[in-house]
């Protein structure tokens, strides 16, 4: 029982680590155009956004899959869906990461 919690708690260490390297990190180009596909949550990692006053012609939001980046409309409903899903991914893990701290302290 304690070893999966050890497990559960390193994977979401792993988790907000990555996220939070990933997010920080931007991409070497800007966004010239948006996708049409649409994407899961569960495969959305983070995201970056783009503003023109970054010296980019076109707002936008960039997705970070595994292994790729994705330029999205930020105007529309499901980027704003795959935003709040990244969001509150992340406010989960560090609820559960700061009780299981909370716990073995």
């Amino acid at each position: 029982m304690a070893s999966s919690r050890i497990c559960l708690l390193a994977a979401l260490c792993s988790l907000v680590i990555l996220t939070t390297f990933i997010g920080s990190t931007q991409s070497a180009s800007c966004c010239m155009r948006y996708t049409n596909r649409r994407f899961k949550c569960q495969r959305l990692m983070g995201y970056t956004i783009q503003t023109i006053n970054t010296s980019c012609d076109i707002n936008a939001v960039i997705f970070h899959l595994p292994g790729r980046f994705v330029c999205a409309d930020p105007l529309t409903k499901w980027t704003q869906r795959g935003m709040q899903c990244i969001d509150e991914r992340r406010r989960m893990s560090s609820q559960i990461i700061a009780r299981e701290t909370t716990k073995s302290a």
